[in-house]
């Protein structure tokens, strides 16, 4: 027990401490994990740890966060995807396998090494990138969705793989082939390993088709059954249940348990259960993945990477370089293109997690030797310590540079207007067509190319180009304009303009989306008057709405509302005055005790009208 307790203890102590400090320098927490695993690997040895057992129940955080994904993943997106799944992902996983065996050929080693060799570098870590692309807001992109689509083809492609590498056996290695996994995948009972090839299909099959059974057939009534009983806990327990229930399952038939859990989220996405399920698999998940992100750190064999570095370093970059070219080949023939493809290309060139499986499979079935084994294993855990940087190449380099780079000239504008409006998403095409429904008449500024062209179709002039340029804006007018509003979404390009034009031009009335309470404070130091926070409307409409919910009729919850809405805005200039630029917000402590101070002073006169307010209406 006191082993066990200095084992949790050591590895939650060196993820607390790691992983802020990668997120404080921008190296992403995937990548805090490794440095955590690695740092502390010296103290499990001598602990007598067994880390591989320990990654094998770690492995369990990727069944749950396929399961996430697959409730996210309504059946008519998937189908949606389907191109991209054949396309992307079969063209990767085949053309990198043939790959990375032709590169191990010319290395002298034999055709059924080279094959299983190209098979278990032709994977990738789905627990790495979809990891990471979550944590960057990617997944939804263009180049996040291919990602994703091959990585789900890779997890489905293990099957096969391990199914063919059985029949690459080497006589010659047999009696060396040692316990690295017997004859199953996935280091447990596989009830199909004895079984004829027809049989041991059409068991994989049945256990897919009652994994989809289960979930439209007996996931709900079981749930909603729990949901009678008004307990949290068990309604987590019985999420957990079903997670374990359908690993267990896929397992038995030898099958991927993130498979199994993907494909009962993906049954369980149009459940009203989703968002509960959700929630509650989450906080497992994410410890679930940290500790085997930890366990794959603590796992790297030190003394013989020191011995073998260079064969290590070699085949690490062979085999990311070849995977880059391989994406780079069909992302192109697909028609990803620019910061998309790059995206594609420097999220998947490393080994993944499966590759583990595989090599012992591989070992245990006399297809790889132990020697090959071993370095294989130092160059899958050398690819995923180098792709956290492989994403800081794209955000500070890549993404950048698509951002700040206009790929075509700005136009000319040949007009001047008594309102300029820099930005035309969302908040800025609202306030044109209510300004030009009033009969005044707009200059209107955005950088999104795309956008634009979709509202010229429908008869609004915009004009391309990025308003925080002191040449666009004089071309613009801005010096005889008489308003400008502010409704980009970067904050960053906000707080430019806005300085620019109170210094410069200080006559010009300024209309400034903020994005939170500290961004208003930010943009008031700045000179500017005028600041809408971006969710304010919509948060005192919903709060108005939850009055009435709460038993005030129309009237009572309006005029509720409006006491709050006038006792914040008395509020929001005192506070705003105390803000300092060089210091940050909640460090500001002449600020904060002034908020106390006006709390303790408005809360009772805020009562006090609410009281009345609710007195009026009884």
């Amino acid at each position: 027990m006191t082993s066990f307790l200095i084992l949790a203890f050591l590895i939650l102590v060196a993820g607390v401490v790691a992983v802020p400090l990668a997120s404080r320098f921008g190296l992403g927490s995937v990548l805090g994990y490794l440095l955590a695993g690695m740092a502390i690997s010296p103290v499990l040895l001598g602990l007598n740890v067994d880390v591989e057992a320990l990654q094998v129940f770690a492995e369990f955080g990727v069944v749950m966060m396929l399961f996430i994904i697959g409730l996210e993943m309504e059946p008519r997106r998937l189908w949606a995807m389907r191109g991209k799944l054949l396309g992307l992902g079969g063209g990767q996983v085949l053309l990198t396998t043939l790959a990375i065996t032709g590169i191990a050929l010319l290395a002298s080693n034999p055709w059924q090494t080279a094959l299983a060799t190209g098979m278990v570098l032709a994977l990738s870590s789905t627990a790495i990138i979809v990891q990471t692309l979550t944590e960057k807001n990617l997944m939804r992109s263009e180049g996040g969705e291919a990602s994703f689509s091959v990585l789900l083809v890779q997890d489905v492609a293990v099957i096969p793989m391990l199914a063919l590498l059985p029949l690459l056996a080497m006589p010659e290695l047999s009696g060396a082939s040692g316990d690295h996994g017997g004859g199953h995948g996935h280091g447990g009972l596989d009830l199909t390993a004895s079984m004829p090839v027809w049989l041991a299909a059409l068991s994989r099959i049945a256990a897919v088709a009652a994994v989809i059974a289960i979930g439209i057939f007996a996931i709900r009534p079981l749930f909603r059954y729990i949901a009678g009983a008004n307990l949290r806990e068990l309604f987590t327990a019985a999420a957990l249940g079903v997670v374990i229930g359908i690993a267990l399952l896929m397992s038995l038939v030898g099958l991927s348990p993130a498979l199994g859990a993907f494909v009962a989220g993906v049954v369980l996405a149009t459940s009203e259960y989703r968002h509960e399920l959700e929630s509650d698999i989450n906080p497992f998940k994410g410890l679930l993945l940290g500790l085997f992100f930890i366990t794959v750190g603590a796992g790297i064999d030190f003394v013989l990477a020191s011995e073998i570095w260079r064969d290590v370093v070699f085949w690490a970059s062979v085999t990311i370089a070849a995977k880059f070219v391989v994406l780079l080949i069909v992302g192109w023939l697909y028609g990803l293109r620019g910061q998309a493809l790059w995206l594609f290309c420097l999220s998947l060139p490393q080994a993944g997690e499966f590759a583990f499986v595989l090599i012992a499979f591989a070992v245990g079935n006399a297809v790889l030797p132990e020697t090959l084994a071993d370095l294989l294993l130092l160059v899958v855990a050398l690819t995923m310590l180098v792709t956290p940087l492989l994403f800081i190449l794209y955000d500070k380099v890549i993404a950048h540079a698509y951002c700040t780079e206009d790929e075509r000239q700005a136009d000319t504008i040949e007009e001047e207007n008594p309102v300029i409006i820099a930005g035309r998403g969302r908040v800025g095409g609202i306030v044109d067509r209510m300004l030009q429904a009033a009969g005044f008449q707009t200059t209107v500024i955005d950088y999104d190319s795309k956008q634009l062209e979709i509202v010229r179709k429908f008869g609004f002039r915009t004009y391309f180009g990025d308003a925080t340029r002191p040449d666009l804006l004089h071309s613009a007018g801005i010096e005889n304009a008489k308003l400008l509003v502010v409704a980009m979404d970067e904050r960053e390009q906000i707080d430019r303009l806005v300085k620019h034009v109170v210094q410069h031009y200080p006559k010009v009335h300024i209309i400034a989306r903020a994005i939170d309470r500290n961004h208003v404070y930010e943009l008031w130091a700045y000179g500017c008057r005028d600041i809408i926070r971006e969710t304010y409307d919509s948060s005192l409409r919903m709060g108005r709405s939850a009055y009435e919910a709460l038993g005030m009729d129309r009237q009572q919850a309006i005029a509720a509302t409006d006491a709050w809405e006038e006792m914040d805005r008395k509020f929001m200039p005192e506070v705003a005055n105390l803000y300092r630029l060089d210091i940050p917000y909640h460090e500001n402590e002449p600020l904060m005790d002034r908020v106390k101070e006006l709390r303790a002073e408005w809360d009772p006169v805020l009562r006090e009208q609410m009281d009345e307010i609710l007195k009026r209406g009884s």
